[in-house]
């Protein structure tokens, strides 16, 4: 019994990949745009700035400006108007940045479906306020 719960749980891509360092993160995801799908959908677009700031976007010209830093094998991300962390493991597949919220179980994980220098068009924090 013991054995197939092992296997099980080693069969669960999330479960059997290395997570990536927080140096690791940072040389593949510094100065690009990604697009994050889940579910075959895109799930958002985040900016990664120097200095480990971020531009997160889930809607067009709307952007939440944040933070992120290494937090045991977890990138956490806080953003300016949720101060609440949110917690993710990182791993590569293929080149490509998979990514499982703590809050979330396998299955539900967020894959990069593409990577680009492209700033997001963010029109800037209280514009027209």
């Amino acid at each position: 019994m013991r054995a197939v719960l092992l296997l099980s749980l080693l069969a669960t891509p999330a479960l059997a990949e290395v997570p990536l360092s927080a140096p690791d993160f940072e040389t593949h995801v510094s100065g690009h745009t990604l697009t994050y799908t889940q579910f075959g959908r895109v799930y958002g677009v985040e900016e990664y700035l120097p200095g480990r700031k971020v531009r997160w976007s889930v809607a067009p010209d709307e952007c939440q400006y944040g933070t992120w830093y290494p937090e045991g094998d977890f990138i956490c991300f806080v953003y300016e108007y949720d101060p609440n962390p949110s917690c993710w493991t990182f791993w590569l597949r293929e080149g490509r940045l998979v990514a499982l919220s703590i809050a979330d179980a396998p299955g539900a994980e967020l894959t990069e479906a593409e990577r680009s220098q492209t700033p997001l068009p963010c029109p800037g924090p209280d514009v027209g306020v």
